[in-house]
């Protein structure tokens, strides 16, 4: 695959992605707020969203949204402002991703789980 058409496929996923993560934080801020203002206390709010598969789906696609989306930004960055190229780059931001995936699947295994 040429260079070209990898930097239109990431730039693509990191706009679609932008626009899964508008939508998650929505979502997220607005039942904040709900709790919040309806005083619920953190171990009720953990009490109702305990096995939610609804909620888990939700979370798990906000974490996916978040590990495409942040490494190709990052990328960017890098690649613009130190000049950092090449596979190193590419590799060093895959395992971040997968990172950022671990990371967050542990959270929501552990809200839903």
């Amino acid at each position: 695959m040429s260079a070209a058409r990898v930097e239109a496929l990431l730039f693509v996923a990191q706009r679609a992605s932008a626009a899964v993560l508008g939508v998650c934080v929505l979502v997220h801020l607005a039942t904040i707020v709900y709790a919040v203002r309806g005083g619920l206390t953190g171990a009720e709010i953990m009490a109702r969203t305990q096995g939610s598969l609804a909620l888990a789906l939700f979370y798990g696609l906000f974490v996916a949204a978040v590990a495409i989306h942040a490494p190709i930004g990052l990328r960017s960055v890098l690649r613009e402002q130190i000049g950092w190229r090449g596979f190193s780059l590419d590799a060093t931001l895959a395992a971040f991703a997968l990172f950022l995936v671990w990371l967050g699947w542990r959270a929501v295994g552990g809200l839903f789980g």
